[in-house]
């Protein structure tokens, strides 16, 4: 006999949690299903975590930095403790997630779910029927598809070690190897990026990037542009990594080889097909609604619909759409203005809204104000060589395009200009607006 359902949800992480929440204090029954522990990428096995070690490596460098600046004495990360200080904070996860769920009213599942037919599954044995189902079961690493991909391991792994290795590779040049290559090297490991494209961090503007690169050299990181990646083979206590770059064959050494190269929705084990849901280079079909195509009782949500940003506020604002559109019928569309992203380098960089490239294909009208200002007090203070901005402003209606910044503090003083970005506030209006100081915040007036 099957369990029926207003709402099934697959997946345990952002999405699936403001989803099956919200439906499930309208009244309505709901379960929720992951063959993982639950509370998804970002709190166990992404964000979270990361920065938590992240923040590790910042003491080493703020050290580092504040030689000969009244600061003596050397810095070191001693990495089982700084694992174990991260796992206080992801063990307690699983169950406390899983508890608020009970607390709730909402049945829990373990075990991978397969779909028997448009809006029915089964999970371990254990057959549900959904009036809606959810998908929201996160993204996996896209397949290297290269010989001896089995000896790489993935972010998941990396953020497990209980030894760092001295000799790290990793494969791919975007946001994990940018994070992950800044955290090792800072812990006294010897990092090479192998990136087959002709920069890192592609995501952000390039200006930025290239301001940004000193840092990587100067902590030791070894980056390879235009660098395929052709084989990874196991060789004495270590691995020898086969790649080609302007067609000359070149080979790295390295004690552990990382995936780094981009992530897909984790769907293939679902038999969408069975579903009868329409797909696009592997993708579901949605509509505006975040609803799939061909199959109305089929909601996607966060990484696993890949609609807007790979980021978890981006996954909390789809859950409450297709809640929203779940409890009152198809009436909410994701709203994706003014998302900011970070990559949490040291310095971190940050982006939000427009590049130059975006702004003029749309035909705007717009200036541009970018400059690397290290001699500013927010970058003089921390002794840090890299501080820079580059800031799109409408010049018809004075609205914040966009804005990239890189160095101290961008992290949160990007949240500013998302905020501009989403609610229409004019560069005049944040000029004038009174700031504590000296802030990172401080600084916006003379960026526009």
């Amino acid at each position: 006999m099957a369990q029926n359902y207003d709402l099934i949800v697959i997946g345990a992480g952002t999405a699936a949690r403001v989803a099956a929440m919200r439906v499930r204090k309208a009244g309505k029954s709901v379960a929720v299903i992951d063959s993982r522990p639950y509370g998804g990428t970002c709190a166990l096995r992404g964000c979270d975590p990361k920065k938590m070690l992240r923040n590790g490596a910042a003491v080493v460098d703020d050290v580092r930095r504040m030689h000969g600046k009244g600061v003596i004495g050397d810095a070191g990360i001693d990495w089982r403790e700084l694992m174990a200080f991260k796992r206080t904070f992801t063990d307690p996860v699983p169950e406390k997630h899983e508890r608020s769920y009970r607390d709730a009213g909402i049945d829990t599942y373990h075990g991978q779910a397969r779909f028997t037919g448009p809006n029915s599954l089964t999970v371990e044995g254990e057959a549900l029927v959904g009036r809606h189902i959810l998908i929201a079961s996160g993204a996996e690493p896209v397949p290297l598809g290269l010989p001896g991909e089995e000896h790489v391991i993935d972010n998941e792994a990396f953020l497990a070690l209980e030894r760092l290795p001295r000799r790290i590779l990793l494969v791919g040049g975007g946001y994990i190897a940018a994070e992950f290559s800044t955290i090792a090297a800072n812990a006294g490991a010897e990092v090479t990026i192998l990136q087959k494209g002709p920069r890192m961090l592609t995501g952000f503007d390039a200006d930025l990037v290239g301001w940004l690169m000193p840092r990587f050299r100067e902590v030791g990181i070894n980056v390879q542009l235009n660098t395929t990646v052709e084989a990874v083979e196991a060789g004495g206590d270590g691995f020898v990594v086969r790649a080609s770059a302007d067609g000359e064959s070149k080979t790295f050494e390295a004690d552990l080889v990382v995936h780094a190269a981009g992530r897909v929705p984790a769907l293939e084990a679902l038999d969408l097909d069975v579903a009868n849901i329409a797909r696009d280079r592997g993708r579901p079909k949605l509509n505006e609604y975040l609803q799939s195509v061909s199959n109305p009782a089929i909601y996607v949500a966060g990484d696993s619909a890949q609609v807007g940003p790979p980021l978890t506020p981006v996954s909390s604002h789809d859950g409450k759409v297709v809640a929203g559109n779940i409890l009152e019928g198809n009436h909410l569309r994701p709203d994706y203005r003014g998302v900011p992203s970070v990559a949490f380098t040291l310095p971190p960089i940050a982006s939000v809204g427009l590049s130059e490239a975006e702004a003029r294909d749309n035909g705007l009208r717009f200036r541009v104000k970018s400059k690397l200002v290290p001699d500013w007090y927010t970058a003089r203070q921390a002794a840090e060589t890299i501080y820079g901005f580059k800031v799109l402003v409408d010049e018809g209606t004075d609205i914040v395009l966009g804005a990239h910044l890189v160095g101290p503090h961008v992290e949160e003083t990007i949240n500013l200009f998302a905020l501009a970005i989403r609610h229409g506030i004019t560069a005049d209006a944040l000029k004038t607006t009174m700031f504590a100081y000296p802030t990172g915040a401080s600084d916006i007036g003379y960026m526009l």
